[in-house]
């Protein structure tokens, strides 16, 4: 029987700005806001399958449309809209978004290195902790984004939305980003225009 590797005691990764982040013991000066914005422009949605050629989704343009979509039904505070665009900024300091069937799979080492970075991304940016009614109206515009992705950027329809992936919501017509940003809707953005774009919001969420 093969011996067992021993775990890393470090496991490190060179982000954009030259700085390096220890994704097993972390802090929250690890990393500079341009490098979680482009971490989370080149970090794609749906396994970055598209419809659109050449155009995956990536998790900044989500963050945006998930915070536009909030907006929409109800006033947000500062606090309370940069948690919703820093609802999912552990997956570009790691530039990945595990799709949900390959979660179980990946155990719970990973869902502790997931954890770990979401506590520091809440303490680098004073994100105070959802209330019940917050993460409800949270989960429920992260979830209708998700059947509209499905259908209008995955290819999935809507019967495959409810049936297959089993999303329980309705599927939007209107891309919420379009009044804010203007362009085609559901056409995923380049890399450096979702950054530019998350970077822009994150600094508004934080004045």
């Amino acid at each position: 029987m093969a011996p067992r590797a021993t775990p890393p005691s470090r496991a490190w990764i060179r982000l954009p700005s030259g700085r390096r982040l220890d994704l097993l013991s972390p802090t929250a000066f690890d990393w500079s806001e341009e490098d979680l914005a482009i971490g989370l422009s080149r970090t794609f949605r749906w396994g970055g399958h598209s419809i659109w050629p050449g155009a995956p989704l990536s998790v900044a343009q989500h963050s945006l449309a998930v915070l536009a979509l909030r907006r929409g039904r109800g006033p947000l505070s500062a606090d309370q809209a940069r948690r919703e665009l820093l609802h999912d900024a552990e997956e570009g300091l790691i530039n990945f978004d595990c799709i949900s069937p390959l979660k179980p799979f990946l155990g719970p080492g990973f869902a502790a290195l997931q954890s770990r970075l979401q506590e520091v991304v809440a303490l680098r940016y004073g994100l105070p902790p959802w209330t019940a009614a917050e993460k409800r109206a949270h989960k429920a515009c992260d979830i209708a984004m998700a059947a509209a992705e499905a259908v209008h950027v995955a290819g999935w329809t809507r019967d495959e939305v409810r049936g297959t992936l089993g999303i329980r919501a309705g599927v939007m017509e209107q891309d919420p980003l379009v009044p804010v940003y203007g362009g085609e809707a559901w056409r995923p953005w380049p890399p450096e225009l979702a950054a530019e774009r998350f970077l822009a919001a994150l600094a508004l969420s934080s004045v």
